[in-house]
């Protein structure tokens, strides 16, 4: 189960991803446990996490994007060309709090 999020907090999740760089990257691989594993954890860490995923097949990357949304439990902020944007509140300590409408 995905997190879900309202409009006004995608906008205001997009602007505080803006200044991100990806902190991980889908490679040759593809997608593997040790992969999420560590975008897990990523999460976990930081709540708001940049993801590079690889391919020229659109369709075949939003496949993916859609599995790491499943497999993280988290929500999909948004998507431009190669870069997803993740997000999932902390279990222990929050540090970004999200606008209530």
């Amino acid at each position: 189960m995905s997190t879900a999020l309202t409009p006004t907090q995608i906008r205001f999740l997009r602007g505080v991803a803006h200044d991100l760089k990806p902190l991980l990257q889908l490679g040759g691989k593809g997608l593997t446990p040790a992969f999420l594993a560590e975008l897990d954890a990523g999460l976990e860490q930081h709540e708001l996490v940049k993801v590079k995923v690889g391919g020229d097949d659109r369709d075949a990357r939003d496949a993916v994007i859609d599995e790491l949304v499943a497999g993280t439990r988290s929500a999909l902020v948004q998507r431009i060309g190669h870069v997803a944007v993740l997000y999932r509140a902390a279990q222990e300590k929050r540090r970004i709090v999200l606008p209530r409408a």
